[in-house]
């Protein structure tokens, strides 16, 4: 799992690549501190390259969302494939978040 972050547009965007299972969370909760740092903005998470996403994974996201929230900002979830659009609709996660 790896989890490129850039400025763009006043905001930032997250691409994550490969399988966010609890392993990799763990990991991504420290590589995304410059989300929560900034979480006043608009937050992107491209999902272009997620293979899969676990309970750990879902934990990591709603922090994220919990932490823009709380300071003014937005997080867009865009471009998950089928089955993780299946578990965010499973999860009730489809309606916490703007899915693009």
């Amino acid at each position: 799992m790896t989890i490129d972050i850039r400025e763009e547009n006043g905001g930032y965007v997250a691409s994550f690549d490969g399988r966010l299972d609890t392993p990799a969370a763990i990991k991504a909760q420290q590589d995304i501190v410059e989300l929560t740092e900034n979480a006043d903005k608009e937050i992107i998470l491209d999902c272009t390259n997620l293979e899969y996403i676990s309970s750990s994974g879902l934990r990591l996201f709603l922090a994220l969302r919990k932490e823009t929230s709380a300071k003014g900002g937005k997080v867009i979830v865009k471009n998950i494939n089928d089955e993780i659009k299946k578990v965010f609709q499973m999860t009730g996660f489809y309606n916490l978040f703007t899915i693009l």
